[in-house]
């Protein structure tokens, strides 16, 4: 293993909009480019763009570019996104999140690499790992909490960011290879634009009350109310930038939920309810999304494995554990391959379910139906190991 060259990386700092205007022009031409964003929303809502990291390559070699969010407009790379030219990314899906809200859209071509590599025996690597399995380079650890909003940026920030897309062409290149030579670059393509159109965190506030734990458990009228409440706390995160847990913890919509208040005495009675919930223009706004609730039919609960045939519910560890035994065989990562929730809407029928479909359905979909059908069963062979089998009439 070797470390990072000692020397500095070189690269463009843009910090005046005209020099962007030019780099996006230049980008937009090329057939690719390494992509990566620094960000904080800690504090916030949306997320902040600090930091806009790009490489590509020329006749020079390669080049660098670290853009100022803070100095300049970042929306002229919806021209980029827009174009033919393929984006090199790593580990995107909060990548997206940011560029979603900062620029207005996302790249029409991406390439994750970390996808891709979970279908090379990679299990979710992250950036360090990868770099450290294909070429071979060992980069600095960076600071965890380091704060990408102040300026000036320090040196070693500056070259910790640049680092983060300096070698990602060349992983690109590795793992298309690689992929190309086990038939699965289809498969990891399809991830990637899978991830690329996957909708944006918080988009829609209506369904937010199934992220609260023990959503499902709730009674009907009271589903109702806890869907009002967090679409109503959803929107006002939205509206004020602020964490959504500021505006109203997930016990306290709970409580309001099960209480259903009309007054404010009530409100303040409900469990999680603190002062500041209940009394001025929160409390009425709090109190009006209960109010539409009680004219509201209740949300349809998210579908879960309780929802299958009692008879299919044992079912669900058994193809699990065949499911991870594949992926090991295969040389996949399992989370990719299927998760719990996609065995559950598999064997439920759901139109939408996943395995049914495209390269997990070739791998899994497909043996799965013969065994729900019972063309096949499951036995363990001399080592252990699950595996599919055809049965005899």
């Amino acid at each position: 293993m070797r470390p990072v060259p000692e020397a500095l990386l070189q690269f463009r700092w843009i910090d005046r909009q005209g020099d962007l205007d030019d780099l996006i022009g230049v980008l937009a031409a090329e057939p690719r480019y390494a992509l990566d964003t620094e960000f904080h929303r800690e504090r916030t809502y949306f997320p902040k763009l600090a930091l806009v990291q790009v490489a590509w390559r020329t006749s020079q070699g390669q080049q660098l570019a670290l853009i100022d969010p803070l100095a300049v407009d970042v929306t002229p790379f919806a021209k980029l996104f827009a174009s033919d030219a393929l984006c090199v990314i790593h580990a995107a899906q909060q990548d997206l999140d940011v560029l979603t809200h900062a620029v207005g859209s996302v790249p029409a071509k991406m390439f994750d690499t970390q996808l891709a590599a979970g279908f090379v025996g990679y299990g979710t690597p992250s950036l360090v790992s990868l770099l450290q399995g294909e070429i071979g380079i060992s980069p600095p650890k960076g600071d965890r909490l380091t704060d990408w909003l102040r300026r000036p940026l320090s040196d070693s920030q500056r070259q910790y960011a640049a680092v983060d897309v300096e070698y990602l062409l060349e992983v690109h290149e590795r793992l298309v290879a690689q992929l190309a030579e086990v038939g699965r670059l289809v498969w990891a393509e399809d991830a990637c634009e899978e991830l690329r159109t996957r909708p944006t965190s918080g988009s829609v506030p209506d369904d937010a009350w199934m992220r609260l734990k023990d959503a499902r458990s709730l009674r009907p009228s009271a589903r109702a109310v806890a869907q009002s409440v967090a679409a109503w706390r959803e929107r006002r995160a939205m509206r004020t930038d602020v964490p959504v847990r500021q505006v109203l913890p997930d016990l306290a919509i709970l409580g309001i939920s099960q209480r259903a208040p009309s007054t404010l005495k009530e409100l303040s009675q409900a469990r999680g309810v603190d002062d500041r919930h209940a009394r001025g223009g929160i409390a009425d706004e709090i109190l009006e999304a209960v109010r539409v609730a009680k004219g509201s039919p209740p949300p349809t609960p998210p579908p879960s494995a309780d929802d299958l045939d009692r008879n299919m519910r044992p079912a669900v560890t058994l193809v699990s554990a065949w499911v991870g035994q594949l992926a090991r065989d295969e040389r996949i990562d399992p989370a990719l391959l299927a998760t719990r929730a996609d065995i559950v809407a598999f064997l439920r029928g759901d139109d939408s379910a996943r395995l049914g479909t495209g390269w997990r359905n070739e791998l899994v979909g497909d043996g799965l139906r013969r065994l729900v059908g019972g063309e096949a069963g499951l036995t363990f062979d001399p080592e252990g190991r699950l595996r599919l089998h055809a049965v005899s009439d």
